[in-house]
């Protein structure tokens, strides 16, 4: 199983676990008691991300592309163009993030041409575009390994999960923009001052805080820390959570070194052979993976929803983000299906999607995990 760090404690979407590389793997902790599990409101598909407002109500995003407004357990549509979306395998209307003045907030999507961030202006139930904040991420016609997931870091830039749309080169090509995490100015989609390939001539590799990815699905800030972790999908084998370090390469390689003109996801998820200097994993899923999506702290743990595992997992830490122990609550252990957005309120519960594509829910949990 596979643990995201969070601030003490981590909670993971996997059912058991195995060696992350070159430890032990870590315990297995009894599940917590007296969780409370509220269906918040249903009649979503495929609940992609959750975005907070003041007063209570909040955005939810839907993979074929609807954002709605929830308030008081009412689903209302959001009026807006999402311009050019494409709905179509893995992806769709994806990550969702509001901006600090709580007016406007931005959503990442595929179009035929690209994967990209846009940013709209909310009044009422009706959202305006104010920008293209970033586009010419790469997208597959498919949908496959489209990523996406905004965050807002504790110094107010825009870090962005993207995936490598099964494209072999793009992980370790830092001109490309996909199987990367990204850190940007939220408010012109340049490379965030300060990032490790700031001086770069090209514009995306300026773009880029870590690569060597293959499809990130999470990046989560520890809290009163400045740890970052990311949740990531493996092939067969090895979901990963890593904890991030600027300007490092996370392993992936496809290609082999550009030998290879397939994408062959035989090769480890990180190949610490081809790069030695590659960060490995703190947690990797062995097989089967348990196709982990979303991270949030929550309760001093860090929560990692899992789409094939069907449960939550939660996952304790150390001081250095070394995963202690994990547990999976019996309250969200295959009981509701696919799990997909994890997000801490301002209350302190935690609210989550499932992604079973029909009458999907948004729920809250709450209690001490």
């Amino acid at each position: 199983m596979r643990a995201l760090v969070a601030a003490g404690l981590v909670l993971v979407v996997a059912a058991c676990s195995s060696p992350e590389p070159g430890g032990n793997a870590p315990s297995k902790a009894p599940a917590p008691q007296g969780l409370k599990v509220e269906e918040v409101a249903g009649g979503f598909q495929h609940g992609w991300d959750i975005g907070f407002l003041p007063g209570g109500s909040l955005l939810v995003t839907e993979r074929p592309g609807g954002v709605k407004l929830v308030k008081d357990g009412q689903v209302t549509p959001v009026d807006m163009d999402l311009e050019g979306l494409q709905a179509r395998g893995e992806g769709g209307l994806m990550g969702l993030v509001i901006h600090p003045d709580n007016q406007r907030f931005t959503v990442c999507y595929n179009t035929s041409r690209d994967v990209r961030l846009v940013t709209f202006r909310l009044d009422g139930t009706k959202a305006t575009k104010t920008k293209d904040l970033l586009t010419g991420m790469p997208s597959n016609s498919s949908g496959r390994h489209s990523g996406c997931r905004p965050t807002l870091a504790p110094d107010g830039s825009m870090f962005v999960a993207t995936g490598d749309i099964a494209q072999a080169r793009n992980p370790q090509d830092r001109t490309s923009l996909g199987g990367k995490v990204l850190r940007i100015d939220p408010e012109t989609g340049e490379g965030a001052a300060g990032n490790p390939f700031i001086t770069s001539a090209n514009a995306n590799e300026r773009r880029i805080y870590t690569y060597g990815h293959r499809n990130v699905q999470g990046v989560v800030f520890r809290p009163d820390g400045d740890q970052i972790f990311s949740s990531e999908h493996g092939p067969s084998v090895d979901d990963e959570v890593n904890l991030l370090q600027k300007g490092a390469n996370y392993g992936w390689d496809p290609s082999e070194g550009g030998t290879k003109s397939g994408y062959d996801e035989s090769v480890p998820m990180t190949d610490l052979q081809r790069f030695p200097d590659a960060v490995p994993a703190i947690w990797s899923s062995g097989s089967p993976t348990e196709a982990i999506c979303q991270a949030a702290f929550w309760n001093g743990k860090l929560a990692i929803t899992a789409l094939k595992g069907s449960k939550l997992l939660l996952f304790t830490l150390d001081q250095a983000g070394k995963v202690q122990n994990v547990s999976v609550p019996e309250e969200l252990n295959d009981k509701y299906g696919r799990l997909r957005a994890a997000r801490t309120a301002p209350d302190g519960s935690l609210y989550l999607t499932t992604s079973n594509g029909t009458d999907d829910k948004l729920l809250r949990l709450s209690g001490n995990g």
